[in-house]
């Protein structure tokens, strides 16, 4: 079942004078399967957003539904364990949130939490450290031994353990070298592609944007501002510039051409191959015609 949204508000802290309304009348579908890229300014209402979809935060009116289990201002907590086992959260920094003295130790805990058997947790651990790219021989090491891109995987395993239908990933990709950067993304896409499990992406990277994500929704102040395709986010240049968010650079030096007299009939090129294929279609050798 899809995610949705419907007349969604939230307020940090209340009936305070610190009151601060963080979203404003979400109105939003997800759909299954999907991969959906979360962007806009820092404080637009990203984290929020994304937090409403597994309970940590409730919302202060309206509903969501997630795999037909209602969230709601009075939902009970005792009454969200399930949905917490269908979505899982990979927060910025993961690998802060490892504690284990061992790498297997780590990966079990979720599960063994969720009500699986040691033996089934073992055996997730023992799937999942390949999965993730990594060697079985570090499931007895300790997780604060190993690299940075290393920790985030092994954190990331810790969620997929779980075995969620929905993944949420809020910069995933955070400081990591561009390596790093790219073994998570291909993990996110392999288990979008293979496994089919709904992606949700929050993510400043408008080149991952532009790859891997079928959807995109733009927040800003608190509401969901714009959605599209990629192709349509990315094309209309003013919008974006309005709302204080990037161009993928391949898409902003096919706008610089544009400017000087390039044509893209079919829209600006979201990546390399599609901007070269479109240059050379208006480019002729010199001289073609008169040798024939």
């Amino acid at each position: 079942m899809p995610i949705t949204f419907e007349k969604v508000d939230y307020s940090y802290q209340p009936n305070t004078p610190f009151e601060h309304q963080a979203l404003q009348d979400i109105n939003l579908t997800i759909a299954d399967n999907s991969f959906t890229a979360l962007i806009g300014h820092t404080g637009s209402g990203k984290s929020t957003l994304i937090q409403q979809m597994n309970a940590l935060l409730k919302p202060s009116s309206g509903v969501v539904r997630v795999n037909n289990r209602e969230i709601r201002p009075d939902t009970n907590n005792k009454d969200l364990k399930p949905l917490r086992k269908q979505v899982g959260m990979v927060f910025q920094f993961p690998e802060n949130q490892l504690f284990e003295e061992t790498v297997k130790k780590d990966i079990m805990f979720g599960p063994l939490n969720f009500g699986m058997s040691e033996a089934e947790a073992e055996e997730e651990a023992i799937r999942l450290i390949t999965e993730v790219g990594l060697d079985e021989s570090l499931l007895e090491r300790s997780p604060f031994e190993l690299s940075g891109g290393q920790m985030r995987r092994v954190a990331i395993a810790g969620v997929l353990a779980s075995k969620p239908d929905i993944l949420i990933l809020d910069e995933p990709t955070s400081g990591l070298d561009p390596k790093g950067r790219q073994q998570i993304m291909d993990l996110v896409a392999h288990l979008h592609e293979n496994e089919h499990k709904t992606i949700i992406l929050v993510t400043h990277q408008m080149e991952d944007v532009t790859k891997y994500a079928d959807r995109v929704i733009v927040m800003d102040g608190g509401r969901v501002a714009k959605t599209g395709t990629p192709k349509e986010i990315f094309n209309d240049v003013d919008w974006l510039k309005t709302h204080h968010l990037d161009l993928p650079k391949t898409t902003q030096f096919a706008a610089t051409l544009q400017a000087q007299g390039f044509q893209f009939p079919e829209g600006l090129p979201l990546d390399e191959m599609a901007l070269a294929q479109a240059i050379s279609q208006q480019i002729s050798p010199k001289g073609a015609s008169d040798h024939g």
